[in-house]
C-alpha cells in the first residue's frame, strides 16, 4: 500500500474529531477566541442543543480582511511564535487548531470588525478550506461566528450525538463554568430564542454575587471562602475561592469548579488532592462541591497536553499537590460551631481580608484562620493499645449539675455557646439543645464518634509508629516496576512503622507492620504501595488510609451507642467537645452529626405571626 499525503478537508475532519466532540465543545473554543480577543461580552445564541445553530458573538478587537481567511487554516494563530511562547503560554486559543475544525463540519460563517476598518467583513462555506472570499458586512467593531448544522457532512458522527436537551445541558454548564473562569465578563446564553443566563460584569466585590448567580445562594450559604499564597519558583503559588463545606456535599460532582490560570481544567492530580482533603469527612458515594482558583507562573504549568486543552501537566506536580491538599484541608479543619455575633467568615490565611457572611448568615459554622501548617497534612500513627478515651461519666454531683443546667437554660448567657446547653434526650438517640438561633438536635453517637475518632489521631500524631516483627516474614508479589518502586520508599514506609526489603526481582518481604495494621490484608496493601497511583499524586496514601479506617471503626465501636440513657452534664460535655473538635460536623462516614432549627423557622411550623 502506497502512503499518500492526506487532503486538507480531510485533515481538518480528523482534526475535528479531537476538538469537536458535541455542541458544547465549539461554543467552548469560540468563547475561549473571544476572551483572547480581549471581549468584555459575549453573547451565545443556540437552537436545537447547539447541532441547528450556534452564535458567539463579541466585542473583541476582531479579525481584518485580509487575516479572515489565515484565520481559517490549520495551525495559524496569533498568539504563539516561538518554543518561548510555548513554555509561557496564557492564551486559550493558541494550536490554530479550533476554527479549520469546526469549520470542517458545519456550516460556518465568520464576520469580523476591527477598530480601524469602516465596517465588517464576512467569510462563510460549508466544510471549508473551500470558502468564498470575504464580502463586506454591516457589523460592530468584534466578531460573530455562526456555525450552523453541525456535522452535516459527517453523518456517522452526528448519530452519535444526545437529545436536544441534554445536548443543552451541557451547553448551559460549560457557559457557567465560563462564566465563573473570568468575573469582569458580560455574558448572555439564549436557547431557541429564550434567555436562560444573564451575567453583568462583577468588580472584586461582587465575586460572590457572581458564584450565587451562577450556582445558587445554597451553595454560597455552605461555603468558606479561602485565599492562601505560598513562595514557589519563579513567583508564588496562589488558591482562593470557595470550598463547600462537607456538609453540602453532592450525588454528583457537578459542583466541581477547579480553574489553573483561568482556565477550566481536569486534572487528575488536583482532583486526587481535593479527594483527599475531604476523605475524613465525606461517604465514599458523596461528592465535594468547590469553585476554586489556582494561579502560579505560566512556565510552571505545560497547557498543551491535550486537543482541548483541558488537561494541564505541573512541572513541580508534588508540590502542587501538597499546597492544594494542605489548604482545603486546613480550611476544612479550621471550621468550628461559632456563636451567631461572630460569624464572619475570613479569606482564608488573611486575618481581616475580604470578608464573605452569606455563610455564617445560614449556619453556625465559622471559619478561624491560622497560618498554614503544611507539615500536619500527612499524619503519623502510633499505637493506641494503651489509649483509652472514656465515656462521659456523671459525677457524684450529676444532680446537682444538672438542676444547675436547667436552671440557667433560661438566662441568655446560657445559649451564648454555638452548640448551646442540652435540654434533653430523645429515643435514646437524639440530643436537644437550644442555642442562640432556636433548636440543635444532635445524634449523639455520630457526634461522639466524630470526637473519638479526632482524640485517636491527636494522640497518634505525637511520634513516630512503633513496628511490630513478624514471626515470619511476609513475601508478596508485586511485579519487578512495583518491587522497584517499594524498594526506592523504603525509608519513607519504615517511618510509617512498616518494614520491607527486596526478596526477588518482582517481590518484596515485610518483616513488621504497625500494630495497627497487624490484622490488615498485607497483599493488597503492597500492593497497592506498589502502584504509582493513577492519578499521579504519588505518595503513601495506602498506609495512612488502612490506619485511619483501623481509626474509624475503633472509634465507631467506642462511641456512646443507640438507647444509652445520658444525663444533662454528659450531654454539655459532649456538645462542648464537638466546639472543640475537627470536622465535627460530620462522623467518620460522611453522615451529619447535628442540624440547626432556627427560631423563625419554628415559628413557622406553628403559624405564628400570621
Amino acid at each position: 500500500m502506497s502512503i499518500r499525503v492526506l487532503p486538507d478537508q480531510l485533515i481538518n475532519q480528523i482534526a475535528a474529531g479531537e476538538v469537536v466532540e458535541r455542541p458544547a465543545a465549539v461554543i467552548k473554543e469560540l468563547v475561549e477566541n473571544s476572551l483572547d480577543a480581549g471581549a468584555r461580552r459575549i453573547e451565545i445564541e443556540v437552537e436545537q442543543g447547539g447541532l441547528g445553530l450556534m452564535r458567539v458573538r463579541d466585542d473583541g478587537s476582531g479579525i481584518a480582511r485580509e487575516q479572515l481567511a489565515l484565520a481559517l487554516q490549520r495551525h495559524a494563530t496569533s498568539k504563539i511564535a516561538s518554543l518561548d511562547d510555548l513554555e509561557r503560554v496564557a492564551s486559550f486559543g493558541f494550536r490554530g487548531e479550533a476554527l479549520p475544525s469546526i469549520a470542517a463540519v458545519s456550516r460556518f460563517t465568520l464576520t469580523s470588525r476591527t477598530a480601524a476598518d469602516a465596517h465588517g467583513w464576512s467569510v462563510a462555506g460549508a466544510g471549508m478550506p473551500d470558502a468564498d472570499p470575504p464580502k463586506a458586512a454591516a457589523h460592530p467593531v468584534g466578531t460573530t461566528i455562526e456555525v450552523r448544522d453541525l456535522f452535516f457532512n459527517t453523518p456517522a458522527r452526528r448519530k452519535f450525538m444526545r437529545a436536544e436537551s441534554t445536548e443543552y445541558r451541557h451547553i448551559d454548564q460549560l457557559v457557567r463554568r465560563l462564566a465563573l473562569s473570568r468575573f469582569d465578563l458580560q455574558l448572555s446564553l439564549k436557547h431557541n430564542g429564550r434567555r436562560s443566563l444573564e451575567l453583568a460584569a462583577a468588580e472584586p466585590q461582587a465575586h460572590a454575587a457572581r458564584v450565587a448567580a451562577v450556582l445558587g445562594e445554597e451553595f454560597l450559604a455552605n461555603a468558606v471562602a479561602l485565599d492562601e499564597a505560598r513562595p514557589f519558583v519563579d513567583g508564588e503559588l496562589r488558591l482562593w475561592g470557595w470550598a463547600a463545606l462537607p456538609s453540602f456535599a453532592r450525588a454528583q460532582p457537578d459542583f466541581q469548579y477547579l480553574y489553573v490560570n483561568g482556565r477550566m481544567v481536569r486534572d487528575k492530580l488536583l482532583a486526587h488532592a481535593l479527594r483527599r482533603a475531604y476523605a475524613d469527612a465525606l461517604h465514599s458515594t458523596r461528592h465535594p462541591a468547590f469553585v476554586l482558583y489556582l494561579e502560579l507562573d505560566p512556565a510552571g504549568v505545560d497547557v498543551n497536553v491535550h486537543p482541548a486543552k483541558s488537561e494541564v501537566r505541573f512541572r513541580r506536580s508534588s508540590q502542587v499537590h501538597d499546597f492544594l491538599l494542605g489548604c482545603v484541608l486546613q480550611l476544612l479543619r479550621q471550621v468550628r460551631p461559632q456563636p451567631a455575633q461572630h460569624h464572619r467568615v475570613q479569606s482564608f490565611g488573611q486575618a481581616g481580608g475580604e470578608s464573605f457572611e452569606s455563610a455564617a448568615r445560614q449556619t453556625p459554622f465559622a471559619y478561624r484562620p491560622t497560618p498554614s501548617t503544611f507539615g500536619e497534612v500527612r499524619e503519623t500513627a502510633r499505637s493506641l493499645e494503651s489509649t483509652a478515651w472514656p465515656l462521659y461519666a456523671a459525677t457524684a454531683q450529676a444532680d446537682a449539675d444538672a438542676l444547675e443546667t436547667v436552671a440557667a437554660a433560661s438566662q441568655p448567657q446560657a445559649v451564648a455557646e454555638p452548640l448551646g446547653r442540652a435540654l434533653a434526650q430523645l429515643h435514646g438517640v437524639f440530643i436537644l439543645a437550644e442555642n442562640a438561633q432556636g433548636l440543635v438536635l444532635v445524634d449523639a453517637h455520630a457526634a461522639h464518634e466524630r470526637v473519638i475518632y479526632e482524640r485517636f489521631k491527636q494522640e497518634i500524631a505525637r511520634g513516630a509508629i512503633p513496628s511490630q516483627n513478624l514471626l515470619m516474614p511476609h513475601t508478596v508479589r508485586v511485579g519487578e516496576d512495583g518491587a522497584d518502586h517499594l524498594e526506592a520508599q523504603s525509608a519513607q514506609l519504615a517511618r510509617l512503622g512498616l518494614t520491607i526489603d527486596r526478596a526477588g526481582l518482582d517481590s518484596v518481604r515485610v518483616r513488621a507492620v504497625p500494630p495497627l495494621l497487624a490484622k490488615s490484608d498485607l497483599d493488597a496493601l503492597l500492593q497497592g504501595l506498589a502502584r504509582d497511583e493513577a492519578d499521579g499524586a504519588g505518595h503513601l496514601d495506602e498506609a495512612l488510609d488502612a490506619q485511619h479506617r483501623v481509626l474509624a471503626d475503633m472509634a465507631c465501636r467506642a462511641a456512646i451507642k443507640a438507647h444509652r440513657r445520658l444525663t444533662l452534664p454528659e450531654m454539655d460535655a459532649l456538645l462542648r467537645d464537638m466546639e472543640r473538635t475537627e470536622l465535627a460536623g460530620q462522623c467518620n462516614h460522611g453522615r451529619p452529626t447535628w442540624v440547626q432549627i432556627g427560631a423563625n423557622e419554628l415559628d413557622r411550623l406553628f403559624l405564628r405571626g400570621r
